[in-house]
């Protein structure tokens, strides 16, 4: 299986684009979504952009991420849980 992460095009030039991701900024290749634009957000995953989705479900998403980390310093979850 595979997780992408939400995050949002801060630059892009022909191949690859600058993607917030969580906090972070990271370049990330956009050869699988040629269309996106500076202000779109995309799920990546391992370097790449693998579509273009909307901010709602960006926003959701990183919202259920943040959950997890937070159960897991609870100690509600563990890495063992997946």
């Amino acid at each position: 299986m595979c997780v992408g992460v939400p995050g949002k095009v801060i630059e892009r030039d022909e191949y690859t684009a600058i993607v917030e991701v969580m906090g972070s900024r990271m370049k990330v290749g956009i050869i699988l979504v040629p269309d996106v634009q500076v202000g779109d957000y995309v799920l990546v995953h391992a370097g790449k952009a693998l579509q273009i989705v909307d901010e709602e479900y960006a926003r959701a998403s990183v919202e259920a991420w943040a959950l997890i980390g937070e159960l897991r310093e609870q100690g509600v979850l563990e890495e063992s849980d997946r």
